[in-house]
């Protein structure tokens, strides 16, 4: 019988699923609705001419350290990392920065507390050190793992609230802080399980492989993955909207990069009810508020860290980013939001003409907001960066409505695929023996509603072709 597969929607993970069942000998068809592949890692010039931005993700150490990306040979299709002096940046109202350093002994050093700097270095190098063998373990679904003595270690380390985590193993506020702005990439309140879990990990990824930009934009990753896909056989067709499974080819099996609001929406399809009841309590999580700006100049830091750091991290105390998440998780606004802030133009100048740069921020918000949060994110900029304003040329600025309406993948601006609570987590989108797999044996699920949740590491598409692969021979 012929080997044939179906996959709906070019994100890292369809195109992830693509390439596996590829490597696998099968012939792949992959229908995207918008022009270009990329899903949440596109690039375009959204200020002015000449400056390219990312449209969602910017900064990504997952990719970098993700068990399947890694073996792929993604250089020779393009795709070339850059790593800034830093990875991360987290400043405070003194003027000074705590620091996510490649060695432990820079990152320590920030702190300003000799006790802090030994007990993150006893949190988080046996881990970057064993990345290697840990990360297909926590990048995976729940499963018994390779390692299992390591990953219950690691699953100990972080399993308290990151509140609880933090104000045990650490006594000065720098440290605090930049732990819970780590943790709070999860986008849960600083005080349930697993946020922790999700700092561990992002803190030890930064210490392992760096938190690189990719040479030229976010969209050289999925055009790299899209390059090989083609080489290897694979055929894929932009700008064809699938809004019926009966649009598609016949296949053995289809993959669908969609979350449980579009599975719902998609016709050709008669789930269960009780499936389609289950799918419909799927949570998801607050939204983001995203702005993009071009810049006559480099933003103007006053901790010198954050110039040479790829990603800052702007929220102060680890209680002023506790309060924020809770906020948006609870649907409030907050006049001080947490703000991730990526300034990839100055370690690439390709992304802005000479002399010019671009920035890219975004804050967490109640799901579907349609509030404008751009002052308070520039407010923030300017706590820690006088005379940032004086700088934008043009700014761009992209709610959870327009988010949404451009991916539809991210309902409400949630780009995680979903809340990631402690169940939901391991049972996205329902509780399943094989979380890929639906009532229909021919289709199956590979966004970032399935395990590991979102980030652009590949693995949830790599996961469920593999689930393909043993279900369909």
């Amino acid at each position: 019988m012929e080997r044939n597969a179906v996959i709906v929607g070019t994100g890292p993970n369809g195109l992830s699923a693509a390439v596996t069942l590829a490597q696998a000998g099968w012939h792949v068809e992959v229908f995207e609705a918008r022009g270009t592949v990329g899903g949440g890692a596109r690039s375009a010039e959204l200020t002015l001419p000449g400056f390219s931005h990312d449209v969602c993700s910017a900064i990504h150490p997952l990719a970098a350290g993700s068990p399947f990306l890694a073996t792929l040979p993604l250089e020779r299709h393009g795709l070339e990392w850059i790593h800034p002096p830093l990875p991360l940046a987290h400043p405070f109202d003194d003027g000074t920065a705590a620091v996510l350093a490649r060695g432990f002994a820079e990152t320590g050093e920030s702190f300003g507390e000799p006790r802090d700097a030994r007990a993150w270095e006893r949190l988080c190098r046996p881990f970057a050190d064993s990345w290697a063998e840990l990360s297909p373990d926590l990048l995976a679904p729940l499963r018994w793992p390779r390692y299992p003595l390591r990953l219950a270690r690691f699953g100990l380390a972080g399993l308290p609230g990151t509140t609880a985590l933090a104000r045990r193993r650490f006594r000065g506020f720098r440290a605090r802080a930049l732990f819970a702005g780590l943790a709070a990439h999860s986008f849960l309140p600083l005080e349930r399980i697993p946020s922790a879990a999700v700092g561990l990990m992002l803190g030890v990824s930064g210490h392992a492989v760096g938190w690189p930009l990719p040479k030229g934009g976010a969209q050289r990753i999925p055009d790299a993955l899209a390059s090989l896909l083609r080489e290897l056989g694979g055929e894929i067709h932009t700008g064809r909207l699938v809004q019926s499974l009966r649009e598609l080819p016949r296949a053995r099996a289809y993959l669908l990069d969609l979350t449980p609001a579009q599975l719902l929406r998609m016709e050709g399809i008669d789930w269960p009810r009780l499936y389609r009841r289950r799918l419909g309590r799927y949570r998801y999580g607050p939204g983001v508020f995203k702005m993009d700006w071009a810049l006559s100049g480099p933003i103007p830091w006053r901790a010198e860290a954050c110039r040479r750091a790829g990603t800052v991290h702007l929220g102060g105390t680890i209680e002023e980013v506790a309060a924020s998440e809770r906020a948006a998780w609870n649907g409030q606004a907050t006049e001080r939001p947490f703000v991730l802030v990526a300034q990839p133009s100055l370690f690439d100048e390709s992304r802005a003409p000479a002399g010019a740069h671009t920035a890219w921020a975004y804050c967490h918000v109640p799901n579907g907001s349609a509030a404008d949060h751009s002052a308070a994110i520039e407010a923030q900029i300017e706590r820690f960066a006088p005379g940032f304003r004086d700088l934008v040329l043009a700014r761009h600025t992209t709610n959870p409505a327009e988010l949404e309406a451009y991916n539809p993948n991210c309902v409400g601006g949630d780009i995680n695929g979903g809340a990631a609570t402690l169940l939901q987590l391991f049972t996205r989108p329902v509780a399943r023996l094989v979380p890929y797999a639906t009532p229909d044996p021919r289709i199956f699920i590979c966004s970032a509603s399935t395990p590991p949740t979102g980030g652009v590491h590949g693995m949830c598409g790599h996961h469920a072709a593999r689930a393909v692969l043993r279900a369909r021979g």
